[in-house]
């Protein structure tokens, strides 16, 4: 009698190795600029709103980070209120919602967007539903300081500020206009 079992750790139909394939999830590096965002500072074209800027400083964070499969979600020309016309937003929420999305890091949270009420939905329900953790890097923004059952909690009191930053950035585009 011949005990010839092959045991190949290597073979793709290992369930073990599919096992651990499918917990590599990816870190989505979201960057957005619209076309007023350009034209920020004075009137003038703003290079620090730039999406290879914006690409350099996710990618330089998440590497410094450790954080895992840092992929690009961009929607350059788009504006920052509607989420619906995003083709990259739209690409990343659907990774998200696949479960595929680890973390999602911006530039800072106007980046995600200009609608208080909607960015707050999707980070303060959308993300925690997928269990996404959400950083915007220049606002020193992270999710994973945020407790629901804490009396300060820094995401709404952040998501606050964003609301004003919203509103003042749309009175700016009125007076230039």
């Amino acid at each position: 009698m011949s005990n010839d079992v092959s045991l190949d750790i290597n073979q793709e139909s290992n369930p073990v190795h599919n096992m651990l394939r499918a917990t590599d999830k990816i870190t989505a590096l979201y960057c957005r600029l619209s076309v007023e965002d350009t034209k920020e500072k004075d009137g003038k074209d703003d290079p620090s709103n730039s999406i290879q800027h914006q690409q350099i400083m996710l990618m330089e964070y998440a590497k410094s980070q450790h954080f895992p499969n840092p992929t690009f979600f961009i929607d350059d020309g788009y504006s920052g209120v509607d989420f619906s016309n995003r083709p990259g937003f739209q690409k990343m929420l659907a990774e998200i919602e696949a479960g595929h999305v680890e973390v999602v890091i911006t530039k800072d949270l106007s980046r995600l967007g200009r609608n208080s009420s909607l960015t707050g939905l999707y980070i303060n329900y959308t993300f925690p539903q997928y269990g996404v953790r959400y950083i915007a890097i220049n606002d020193h923004f992270d999710t994973i300081f945020c407790q629901r059952h804490q009396p300060q909690n820094p995401c709404r009191q952040q998501g606050k500020g964003g609301a004003w930053r919203a509103l003042d950035h749309q009175r700016s585009l009125r007076l230039q206009a």
